[in-house]
C-alpha cells in the first residue's frame, strides 16, 4: 500500500542528512553522550581503528552511567574483524554492554555463509535514529582528510514524541529486538571480564574518553540539525538466514512507480536479476525521467560487483535509465532514492542481488519536500563529479570531470573475472 508511506505530519518527526565521515563520528559521539537509558547499534562490520576506539570509549562511558548498550554485528565479519581484539573484549566485559553476532557461519553447513546482517543503524533512548549505509570503522567514519575513505550517507531521525505509535523509531526498535532475541544471534566476549590486557584496555578507553569528550557538545540542538517530515516509514527484508523474498526491492519499485516526473537512484553497484531488469524497464516506461548514479569501475571498491557490471553494463543501459558513473577521488557507498519532490529513501539496500535476495536490509522512507531538496542537493554534488553514459557505452564529455582509465592489468583482470563471476553473480 504505497499510500501508507504518506502522512499528515502529526507525528512531529524531523530528519536531517549526515553526509561526511567526520559528521558520522561526531553525531554518534553526541548521541552517546546524551544517552540516558539505552543505546542500540546494528552494523555489518566493525574493525579496529581510531574511530572505533572513540566509539567504544563513549559506549563504555555510557555503560558506566547505567545506560544499557546492545551491539549487534554480522557474524561472518565479526569473526573476521572482532574476534581476539582487545577493544571488543574490554567492551563486552562490561555488565551494561552486550555484543552479539548474527549468524556465525557453520562451515560444515556452507549454506549458512550467505545470509548476512547488512543493517546499519543506531538508536538512542527511543528518540534519535541514525540509519544509512556506513559500516563502523575508519574507512567510513572519522577524519575525512585521510587518504583511504569511502563516501557514504545516513539519515538522522529525531522524534521528540518518544514512543508515539505512528513514529518510525519504535518500529526500528521492535525489529531490532526481534533479531536480538532470535536463535540466530549469540552473545560474544562476555567471558572477557578478566585479564591484564582487558583491564589495560578499559583504562585506555576511559582516558581516551576524557580527551575526546571535550570536543563533544554538552547538549546538541537536534531540532536545528533536522527539518520537519510528514512521515517516516521503516522497511526491511526478512530476517532469517536463508534465501529471502525480495521485500525491499518490491517496495522500492512500487514506491518509484508512484513518481509522476522524476526518480533518482544512487547505488554503489547495479547487479540486477531478471526481475530487477524487468522492474527497471517498467519504471522507465512509466516515469519520464529515471536517473541512476553508480560507481565507475575505476572508482568502485567492490571487485565482484565491478566485474559483473563490466559484463552486464549494456543490459543496465538497455533498461532506459539515464546512467551516471562516478569518477570522484573516492568510492561512493551511499544508497538513496529521491522520488519526485517529496519522497526520499536512505538506508543499507544496494541495487544488487545480494541485497535483494540474501541479506537483511533496512531503509527509511521519508515524506517531505524540504528533506527531499537536501537529499537531491547531495546527489547533484556527486553527479557533478560523474559522466553520463550514452546508450552505446561512451560518455558524454563534461568540463571538469576526467574519465579515469583502468590500468592495462586491471582491464585484463576485469575482462576475465566478468565472465567467471557470472557463475555466482547472485552473491554480488
Amino acid at each position: 500500500d504505497v499510500q501508507a508511506f504518506r502522512g499528515t505530519g502529526k507525528t512531529k518527526e524531523r530528519a536531517g542528512i549526515v553526509e561526511t565521515n567526520k559528521g558520522a563520528l561526531d553525531t554518534r559521539l553526541a548521541m552517546f553522550k546524551e544517552a540516558k537509558k539505552s543505546i542500540v547499534i546494528s552494523t555489518f562490520d566493525i574493525r579496529e581503528g581510531k574511530s572505533t576506539d572513540d566509539t567504544f570509549a563513549a559506549l563504555l562511558n555510557a555503560a558506566d552511567r547505567g545506560v544499557k548498550v546492545q551491539v549487534l554485528v554480522d557474524g561472518l565479519y565479526g569473526m573476521l574483524h572482532m574476534n581476539g581484539k582487545t577493544v571488543f573484549q574490554a567492551a563486552g566485559s562490561h555488565k551494561n554492554l552486550e555484543i552479539k553476532f548474527y549468524n556465525e557461519p557453520n562451515f560444515i553447513k556452507p549454506w549458512t555463509i550467505n545470509g548476512r546482517l547488512h543493517d546499519k543503524y543506531v538508536v538512542v533512548d527511543g528518540s534519535l535514529l541514525l540509519m544509512g549505509g556506513r559500516n563502523m570503522f575508519d574507512y567510513f567514519i572519522g577524519d575525512d582528510s585521510r587518504g583511504s575513505i569511502g563516501y557514504d550517507r545516513e539519515v538522522l531521525l529525531y522524534s521528540p514524541n518518544e514512543g508515539f505509535e505512528g513514529n518510525a523509531i519504535p518500529q526500528v526498535l521492535s525489529y531490532f529486538h526481534k533479531l536480538w532475541d532470535s536463535s540466530d544471534c549469540k552473545t560474544v566476549f562476555s567471558g572477557s571480564s578478566s585479564g591484564e590486557k582487558v583491564e589495560t584496555e578499559i583504562k585506555y578507553l576511559s582516558s581516551r574518553y576524557e580527551k575526546i569528550k571535550k570536543r563533544i557538545p554538552e547538549r546538541t540542538d537536534w531540532t536545528r540539525k533536522t527539518v520537519p517530515v510528514k512521515k517516516a516509514s521503516f522497511v526491511t527484508n526478512p530476517t532469517h538466514i536463508g534465501n529471502k523474498e525480495p521485500y525491499m526491492w518490491y517496495t522500492m519499485q512500487q514506491l518509484m512507480l508512484t513518481a509522476k516526473k522524476d526518480v533518482t537512484i544512487q547505488t554503489p553497484y547495479a547487479v540486477f536479476s531478471g526481475d530487477m531488469y524487468q522492474g527497471m524497464e517498467e519504471l522507465t516506461s512509466k516515469v519520464p525521467n529515471v536517473e541512476m548514479l553508480v560507481n565507475s569501475t575505476a572508482a568502485g571498491d567492490n571487485f565482484i560487483a565491478s566485474s559483473d557490471y563490466t559484463m552486464n553494463r549494456p543490459k543496465v543501459l538497455k533498461t532506459g535509465a539515464k546512467v551516471y558513473e562516478f569518477f570522484g577521488d573516492h568510492s561512493c557507498h551511499g544508497k538513496s532514492i529521491a522520488i519526485d519532490n517529496d519522497l526520499s529513501v536512505i538506508g543499507s539496500y544496494n541495487f544488487d542481488m545480494r541485497s535483494t535476495y540474501l541479506d537483511t536490509e533496512t531503509m527509511l522512507v521519508l515524506e517531505g519536500e524540504e528533506f527531499n531538496r537536501e537529499l537531491r542537493g547531495h546527489m547533484d554534488h556527486l553527479k557533478s563529479q560523474s559522466l553520463k553514459v550514452n546508450s552505446d557505452g561512451t560518455y558524454v564529455p563534461k568540463q571538469g570531470v576526467e574519465k579515469k582509465e583502468l590500468s592495462s592489468s586491471k582491464k585484463l583482470i576485469f575482462k576475465v573475472s566478468s565472465v567467471f563471476i557470472q557463475l555466482f553473480r547472485y552473491l554480488a
